[in-house]
This record gives structure tokens, sequence and C-alpha cells, in this order.
């Protein structure tokens, strides 16, 4: 294809391509399919507001949600999904809508309902990635969009507020894990040995609870239990992000990298500073030669007149 194709979405962090999981599920699905695109962040543009991410941008068409986004990619004959048999293709339409009903009300409660997550982790992360004053106001409009969301899906009759919603979602958030950890076995993907459109949703929605310093989670201790699935996560970072020339890095990691360089050179100054003192201790010590003072001129009796 002549023309590039831009996605736009949000930035990375955690070890991450992208700390959001439209994104990262988009950004997935690209490399198994292996369409190039140039990878643009909203952080810090006025996007962060009013920007639907993620959002691919090709002569001239906008097209928004990874669905139609993949839909997008397939059409333009980069399809991850061509050695899928029919049954396999009903399974991952069936496991995506699974992800979609059992698991992503959890991950919105954990990332933007959760108290001390939002103080500690969301809140603090997408405010500092908004411009002024666009940082006051998006987090808490996730937030307020988040929890609309949970309560229209989960609240229904008797559970009306979050409190009740909260232990059913968590419970089938659980139940949905336990699923995937099963149906993905001992395996690097879920349908042979080349990923797909599955694999992609699975990494965008468990990858950021696998990722994430989360002060508190119950669905993370949950997930610290199925290895399978955090080496699922590992092996796709490691496979098609970091090893690839030109992935998006995340930009915390570029902060740590050059932390840890700038680290490791003041270290090797101790070092070898260390190392000049402990041979200047060893050394044998000598009186240090010293010339004998000169006299001053008031003391010097040879130019005093006789």
């Amino acid at each position: 294809m002549a023309a590039t194709m831009e996605l736009r979405c949000w930035g990375g962090d955690w070890g991450l391509p992208s700390v959001h999981t439209e994104s990262l599920i988009v950004l997935a699905y690209a490399k198994f399919s292996g369409a190039t695109i140039t990878v643009t962040p909203i952080d810090w543009t006025w996007k962060t507001l009013t920007g639907t991410v993620p959002e691919l941008v090709y002569q001239g068409s906008t097209i928004t949600e990874p669905a139609q986004i993949l839909n997008f990619l397939r059409k333009q004959r980069f399809n991850a999904d061509y050695e899928l048999s029919a049954r396999q293709g009903a399974d991952t339409m069936a496991y995506i809508a699974l992800l979609e009903e059992k698991l992503r009300p959890a991950l919105l409660h954990t990332f933007w309902v959760d108290a001390e997550n939002y103080a500690n982790l969301t809140r603090p992360w997408f405010a500092s990635r908004s411009p002024f004053p666009l940082n006051f106001l998006v987090p808490g409009r996730h937030a307020n969009t988040a929890l609309s969301r949970i309560l229209l899906t989960k609240g229904e009759s008797p559970l009306h507020t979050i409190t009740e919603v909260e232990g059913k979602i968590y419970s089938e958030a659980k139940e949905c894990l336990n699923l995937l950890s099963h149906r993905l076995g001992m395996a690097y993907y879920f349908f042979g040995n080349t990923p797909c459109s599955l694999d992609a949703f699975v990494f965008g929605f468990v990858a950021p609870l696998h990722k994430a310093s989360l002060p508190s989670s119950p669905l993370q201790s949950h997930l610290r239990q199925l290895d399978n699935l955090q080496r699922f996560c590992d092996h796709i970072l490691n496979a098609h992000f970091s090893s690839h020339p030109g992935s998006p890095q995340p930009v915390q990691e570029t902060v740590d990298v050059n932390l840890q360089k700038l680290t490791q050179l003041v270290n090797k100054e101790s070092n070898l500073i260390e190392k000049m003192d402990d041979n200047l201790r060893s050394s044998p010590q000598h009186k240090p030669l010293r010339a004998d003072p000169r006299p001053s001129p008031g003391n010097d009796k040879s130019s005093t007149p006789a």
C-alpha cells in the first residue's frame, strides 16, 4: 500500500506499547497481520478529551472501534485469521463476546471505579498525559463513563448500586479468566502456532491487568495464579513488540532506560574511586618529604646588618 496508515491511540507505559485496552488490541493485530502503521500517541494533545481512540486514519477516511479497524485491515489484505477454520472463527466470536460481557466490567471497575487504584494509578497517569486544563477533566470524564457503563450493563434489579454490583462483576471476571486459561492450556496462542484476532483481544484485555502496579486488585491477584495467561502476555510482548525495530516504545520505559544508564555510570565512577582509595590505603605509607620552610625575612640573621 502506497499511503501510510496512521493509528492514533493512548501512549505506552508499564512495559506496554499502550495502556489502553482498545489501542492494545489494534496494535497487536497489526503486528500479527503484518500491517505497517504509523503510531501517533494522543498524549499531551487536545485529543485526550475530544478524540475517539483508537482511531485509524487512511487516505482521508477515519475508522474507530477495534472491530471496525480490524475489518478494515482485513479488507486491505492484512488478515491474521486466514488460517482459521469455520469452527475456530465461531469460537473466536464467542470468546470476544465473553470478554466484553464478563471481563470488561471488572476491568473498568478495577482501573476507574476502585478508589485506591483510581487515586494512586489511573488518575495520575491520565492527568499527566493531558495538557492543562484537560488534566483536571479527562480522568473524571473517563471515570464517570466507566461507572455509567457498569451500571447500565450490570445494574439490573435487585442490584442497583455499584457496591451491590461489585461482587457480581468480579465473580464473572474470574470465571472468564479461568475459561481463557483452560482454553489456552500450555500453547503460546489460542489457535495453532500463529496469533489471530482472538489473541489480540485477549492480550488487549489481560495485559494491562498483568503489567499495571495496582495498589488494590483482587482480579489481579487471581490472574497471578494463572501462569499461562501471564506467560501469554509476556510472549506477545517479547515476540512482537520488543524485538521489532520501530515498534512503539513506552515513554516511561525510555525514561527508566536513561535513568539506568546514568545509575550505571555513577556506579562505575564510585567503583573506580573505591579502587583508588583501596590502592592508596594498601600502599606503603612513608613520611612525606617536605622542604624545610624558608625563613622569613624577619628571622634571617644573615640578612641582619652587623
